[in-house]
């Protein structure tokens, strides 16, 4: 997939896909990077091509033809294929991120329920399966957990029905060089690397340490708060400090601010563009917020990015959305 370039503008994306077919080479480019090989007698070799038919291969040898979409997120879509193109685009270049409504009116899309189930399609590729664990390369990872939800109409005073979120992301330490003739850097020159974010059930040591071992390299530094659930985390091979905040601004900010930033804007986007989202579909926008921020800094490169892990992916479909069945990954995408 790294041989294949990717739209750095709008002119470049209608450059490079101006119809159907361009769209199938460049999905076939990142599922046989080396060439065509029949997933069926795994024979290699230049198989036939239908120019009414862009999504299909056929084999030379067994003749069985291949839909370049099986065992992708696009598998058995009734959507051209530049559809899908022109909303990975969207979704990964657009900074803000995009609701349904909008991605509805800029497809030109007839149904809501066809835009809202490609999104969150595009959503369950953006968790790769082999993604490794942050903090290796890291000065340390700020480790927290906070609450997502709001007031709820009729059922008397206050917020109801939260939902938990852990987070992990890296500190990072820019170099000398990167600061110097500068003024004073914030936060002593740190800044955010990889994030990860999970739903987590509550706030037991079983579920935040069970995170954190998913989440973050073994022997990683971690610097939490003093909540008990995170006491045995040096058992368990990091280096672990744990902060007492009692309630004082000056302290999440010395030790915190990275993760407390991440939670804040979490939250903003989450009201701002999609007007907050129900429970059983926060961990899908978990991993969109996740894959847009570990990338913020090559954004058109995650385009690429994102159909690549899309071409290894499953995906719900539009009636396991809503019964229940479909269980998104673990853990937001990282790297």
């Amino acid at each position: 997939m790294s041989k294949l370039s990717f739209p750095k503008s709008l002119p470049d994306f209608q450059r490079m896909f101006p119809d159907d077919g361009a769209c199938a080479t460049y999905l076939e480019g990142i599922r046989w990077e080396a060439g065509f090989v029949c997933p069926n007698c795994s024979t290699a070799g230049e198989p036939w091509r239908f120019a009414g038919r862009p999504g299909v291969l056929r084999c030379r040898s067994c003749q069985r033809d291949t839909s370049l979409t099986a065992g992708t997120v696009m598998e058995r879509t009734h959507s051209p294929l530049s559809t899908w193109f022109w909303g990975a685009y969207l979704v990964s270049s657009m900074t803000p991120g995009m609701s349904a409504v909008q991605f509805q009116r800029q497809l030109g899309l007839t149904r809501y329920e066809t835009a809202f189930q490609i999104l969150h399609k595009l959503r369950a590729g953006m968790v790769r399966d082999d993604q490794d664990r942050i903090g290796a390369k890291a000065s340390h990872v700020e480790v927290d957990e906070t609450y997502i939800g709001g007031a709820t109409k009729g059922e008397g005073k206050g917020n109801h029905h939260k939902t938990l979120v852990a987070g992990a992301v890296e500190a990072m330490q820019r170099s000398k060089a990167d600061t110097e003739g500068k003024a004073a850097p914030r936060r002593g020159g740190r800044y955010a690397g990889r994030l990860r974010l999970s739903v987590v059930p509550n706030r037991t040591a079983k579920s935040l340490r069970g995170f954190v071992e998913a989440s973050v390299a073994p022997g990683a530094m971690i610097v939490t708060d003093d909540w008990s659930a995170y006491d045995k985390l040096a058992d368990r091979g990091f280096q672990h400090l744990a902060v007492p905040e009692r309630g004082e601004g000056e302290v999440a900010e010395e030790y915190l601010p990275l993760i407390h930033l991440v939670f804040s804007n979490l939250k903003t986007w989450l009201l701002g563009c999609h007007h907050g989202v129900s429970p059983e579909h926060l961990q899908a926008y978990l991993n969109e917020f996740a894959f847009r921020f570990n990338r913020r800094f090559w954004p058109f490169n995650a385009f690429r990015s994102l159909l690549g892990i899309a071409s290894e992916k499953s995906a719900p479909t539009y009636a396991e959305l809503y019964s229940g069945e479909w269980e998104h990954p673990n853990l937001a995408n990282g790297s």
